[in-house]
């Protein structure tokens, strides 16, 4: 059969898009709003998309879509459990961003632990200028060797995040909601790490597992890094940790809606201790190409009939 394929949000994507390796048709949109999605996958059998969201109302008035291939690791976007009773194929993204969001953990850790933002800020308001002496030291900076590193999600990018981390000459806690050898209890991670960092996948049970209580067992000059998902961590919680100087400060990706149109409590602190970069610890250029391989890839695989990258309901 020929497949007719629609990527309903190509500009999320900023990579060079191989065409499918067999019969086919290829339509794709910049973005596409929720009103314009059944228009879209009218007459599709594949379809291609990042934060589009695919719910069963929507689902149940596409009768000829066969696979949704999602241009990311997370499907929280997508009915899974409908499609699987619909006989839709969903398959994801894995084990591409390695590299990417290892780097962007460390950057936002290196900032924090070296109060660069705060430095950053000193000197645009002239205080730097102002002193009588070569540099001040009004904010503590802290070294990475030495400290402890807690990840808590220790699957790829975890464990690539840990390979950095014992470079550095950081002890590594690592605790997972999937049992496996050399773990650490979660709470015994969340006292001893220094810093903390996030990456497991949204989930009910994972769904705000940082919250006021999480908070308060950890040190209070400890950072907590979250690449993984804004709903992991209870945001009124953190933003109240942050102002209370419960833990030492905080860098995140990700927030619990993106884009945050309707703002964020998160969004409205200005404190030198915490960082918001907007949702792109994913996005190096050399990641995005290999998830854009990887998609198509993915595709190739369904269509041969041999479906890889599947996600079960």
């Amino acid at each position: 059969m020929q497949h007719s394929i629609v990527f309903l949000d190509r500009s999320t994507l900023e990579a060079n898009l191989r065409s499918p390796d067999f019969p086919h048709s290829y339509k794709e949109y910049a973005v596409t709003s929720t009103s314009e999605i059944l228009d879209r996958l009218q007459n599709a059998t594949i379809a291609i998309i990042n934060k589009v969201p695919m719910c069963e109302a929507t689902l149940a008035k596409l009768p000829n879509l066969k696979l949704i291939a999602v241009a990311a690791t997370g499907t929280d976007v997508v009915d899974k459990a409908y499609c699987k009773t619909r006989g839709i194929v969903v398959s994801n993204i894995r084990n591409y961003a390695f590299n990417t969001v290892p780097e962007h953990v460390f950057a936002l850790a290196f900032a924090l632990r070296r109060n660069l933002m705060a430095y950053r800020d000193d000197v645009r308001a002239g205080r730097w200028q102002a002193c009588d002496q070569f540099c001040f030291f009004d904010h503590p900076i802290r070294d990475m060797r030495g400290s402890t590193l807690g990840i808590v999600g220790y699957g790829a990018i975890g464990k690539s995040v840990g390979r950095i981390a014992e470079a550095f000459g950081q002890k590594v806690l690592a605790y997972d909601i999937v049992p496996q050898p050399g773990l650490t209890g979660f709470e015994t991670l969340l006292r001893e790490s220094d810093i903390i960092t996030l990456h497991l996948p949204l989930t009910p049970e994972t769904k705000n597992m940082i919250g006021a209580r999480e908070l308060r067992l950890m040190k209070n000059d400890a950072l907590l890094i979250n690449t993984g998902r804004g709903g992991l961590v209870d945001e009124q919680a953190l933003a109240d940790a942050l102002t209370g100087r419960i833990i030492g400060g905080a860098g995140f990706d990700v927030l619990s809606v993106e884009p945050p149109k309707q703002g964020n409590i998160l969004l409205d602190l200005r404190l030198p201790n915490f960082i918001v970069t907007p949702h792109v610890a994913w996005a190096s250029r050399e990641a995005m190409q290999i998830l854009a391989d990887q998609l198509i890839d993915n595709i190739d695989a369904f269509a041969a009939g041999k479906p890889q990258n599947v996600v079960e309901a």
